[in-house]
Formats: C-alpha cells, sequence, structure tokens
C-alpha cells in the first residue's frame, strides 16, 4: 500500500495505530493512504479504463470497509474513475485524531478528502451509515456530488425493527465491552456467519472464497485496539443522528439534496426497513427507487449486476440532462 499526502495538505502528526495484518486487495485495485491533519484515510481504487472518466467516491456502512465496494467498482470501472474510502476507525484507516465519529465528523472527513484531493464534483455512492453520511455531504456541500446513490442508507426510522435493536443497543454506555466478554470465545467464523445472517437476504449466496476472505478480514480487525470504540461510537453517532431535529434532521437535509438520487432497499433488510423506501423517494426531490424483494441489507454485495445497470441508467440520464 502506497501513502501519499495529497498536494498542499501536511501529513499527520498523530501515530497511526499497528498494522496486525495485511489488509486483502482483490486484483486490479491499488491501497494507498491519503494523510491530511489529524486524519488518515484508506482509498481503496482501480486504475479507470481511459483518462476523463467521471470520479466517485463509495463509502462503506458501520462495521464495513473499502471491500465492500469491490466488486460494484469493478462493474462500473468503464463508466466511473473510482474510489472507495476506509471511514475512520473502520477497514484499514486509524482513528481520528479526535475520537469523532459522529456522522458530522464522518461526513467532515470525506469532505476534508475531497477538498484536498480535489476530484469534487463525484458521483457520490452509500451504503447504510455511509447512505447517512452522504446524505449530510450532499445536502451541505452539493457543489461536491454530481449524483448520489443510497443503498439502505440509515435515515431515521420511527419504528425500529427488532432484528436491529441489538446494533442500536451497541450504542449504550457499557454495552460493547459486556457484548466483546460474552464473545470473546467466539472463533471469527461465527462472528462473520452472524454478521452475514444479519445483512444478508440469503447468507448462501455467499461462496466458499468470499467467505474465507471474509473471515481473514474479521480476524484482522478484531485484533485491533481501537475496534469496539470505533464501532461504539459510530453507533452512537447514528443514534444521536435520528434525534436531532430541525436543519441538521436527515430527513429535512434529505429534502434539500439537488443531487439526482437513486435509493436502493432490500425487501429482506433487517436492519432498514424496507417500508421507509417510498418515504425516501418522497423526500428526495429528483430520486429513482431500486427495491430488491430478495435482498438483504447490502444489495450492492449480494446483487451487484442489478445496481450496476440502475446506477448506469441514472448516469445515461444524468449525462443527457
Amino acid at each position: 500500500m502506497s501513502s501519499t499526502e495529497l498536494p498542499g495538505v501536511r501529513a499527520a502528526n498523530a501515530a497511526v495505530a499497528p498494522k496486525v495484518a495485511t489488509v486483502r486487495v482483490a486484483e486490479g485495485e491499488e491501497l494507498r493512504s491519503a494523510r491530511l491533519p489529524g486524519l488518515t484515510l484508506t482509498v481503496r481504487s482501480r486504475p479507470p479504463a481511459r483518462s476523463g472518466l467521471a470520479p466517485a467516491l463509495y463509502v462503506h456502512g458501520l462495521g464495513g470497509s473499502s471491500q465492500n465496494w469491490s466488486a460494484l467498482m469493478l462493474l462500473l470501472e468503464d463508466i466511473l474513475d473510482g474510489e472507495a474510502v476506509d471511514l475512520p476507525g473502520f477497514g484499514d484507516s486509524p482513528p481520528p485524531d479526535d475520537g469523532d465519529y459522529s456522522l458530522t465528523g464522518h461526513a467532515r472527513a470525506l469532505i476534508r478528502y475531497l477538498d484536498a484531493a480535489g476530484r469534487g464534483p463525484v458521483h457520490l455512492l452509500g451504503n447504510s451509515l455511509g447512505g447517512a453520511v452522504s446524505t449530510r455531504v450532499a445536502a451541505v456541500r452539493p457543489d461536491l456530488v454530481r449524483t448520489l446513490t443510497l443503498v439502505s442508507p440509515a435515515l431515521p426510522e420511527l419504528r425500529v425493527q427488532r432484528s436491529a435493536v441489538p446494533t442500536a443497543l451497541m450504542a449504550l454506555p457499557g454495552v460493547a465491552p459486556l457484548f466483546s466478554r460474552l464473545t470473546k470465545d467466539w472463533t471469527a467464523e461465527q462472528r462473520t456467519k452472524g454478521v452475514m445472517a444479519l445483512c444478508y437476504g440469503d447468507p448462501s449466496r455467499v461462496d466458499d472464497e468470499a467467505l474465507r476472505h471474509a473471515v481473514e478480514e474479521m480476524e484482522r480487525r478484531i485484533r485491533l485496539p481501537y475496534f469496539w470504540d470505533a464501532m461504539t461510537r459510530s453507533a452512537r453517532g447514528i443514534v444521536d443522528a435520528y434525534t436531532l431535529g430541525g436543519q441538521h434532521g436527515l430527513w429535512r437535509q434529505a429534502e434539500r439534496v439537488l443531487a439526482p438520487t437513486l435509493l436502493v432497499y432490500g425487501g429482506r433488510d433487517q436492519l432498514v426497513s424496507y417500508r421507509m423506501a417510498r418515504k425516501a423517494a418522497a423526500a428526495f426531490r429528483d430520486s429513482r427507487l431500486l427495491t430488491l424483494p430478495e435482498a438483504g441489507h447490502v444489495a450492492m454485495m449480494e446483487y451487484p449486476e442489478t445496481v450496476a445497470q440502475a446506477f448506469r441508467e441514472l448516469l445515461n440520464d444524468y449525462d443527457r440532462s
């Protein structure tokens, strides 16, 4: 993995947490570190098929990483100059110096990266937590966003699904350390299969090779000294964002988004309710809706071809407008 200091930006002085294992890089992908003051982001990319392609930025969800977008990035490499970022404290990005894992903190990290890299405006794609963060970026900095694609975005729900309650409880003080102690004897494979059962509409769609890679990544992450802190504080950031009203409320910000928006919802999503799809379609002023009845929370991983085709249609309409 190369290390790149963005033009005009000084390298951060904060110590980076020690690497416990090598992060997997799929064939054709590259990793680099983008250093900003007080912040270091790992960026995964594929060399563009040709020069002049529109830039894109992919943003993962809670507990995920840039690897969540590898399949979709590959399918769209002929039309996008794509980058997938590891949010602070996730994937291979170390924690931020200020310990800010709020939705605003994550959004600020993306904005700072895009401003420093000079890649905006980008096609911005986000899943779950990354969808909420991307919504905030698109609302407050419309100059940085060409189109917005949200896969099961973590937008506030009045009635949270029962299956999503344990994730929400992680935001409470003391819950994460307790869970860590209770599950200390779980193997990485047990943890991985548990996450897949929660996030996939049909976990049996995951082949043996993909499962092996996911287990290896889980083994790596669970050894990171800041793993539970990043999870807990980011979960708390989502819960806190749900309680905000006024102009900072996520639904109010969704109404402010000017970029053409593709919304993707899974009928078997256990974390973001399928019933929120129509509410979201009404909130985003220039939106289109893709519903996948058999998909779970990570449609871009379960049905990447379908999501890629929907994005191509969005891009074609954007280019014609």
